[in-house]
């Protein structure tokens, strides 16, 4: 092997390593079992059903624990959005006035 291949090599293995151990703002920081139940307001029991049930994502590393993002769990605590019965009128009005076109 050229010594400009390896040294690329070498150069591309610094910057991976560089990025891997960059620390994670506090957003970015998965969140631990216990953190996740607290967070979402339930009891551990319901935390494993959501996630045997694969209702939620999750990170299973070596099989082991569970680890949380905090955007996955917004993103399951914030689908099935109700309308305000303000939204309905608006969306009966709008209706009606283009059938009325």
């Amino acid at each position: 092997m050229k010594t400009d291949t390896i040294l690329e090599k070498l150069n591309n293995l610094q910057q991976l390593i560089k990025l891997e151990s960059a620390p994670l703002k506090q957003d970015e920081r998965p969140l631990t079992f216990a953190e996740a139940c607290i967070y979402l307001g339930v009891s551990r029991s319901h935390l494993y059903k959501l996630t045997c049930r694969q209702k939620i994502s999750h990170f299973k590393p070596n099989n082991k624990k569970l680890y949380f993002l905090k955007s996955d769990l917004n993103n399951y605590m914030l689908r099935n959005r109700r309308k305000s019965e303000e939204e309905i009128d608006q969306k009966a009005s709008d209706y009606i006035q283009e059938r009325s076109n």
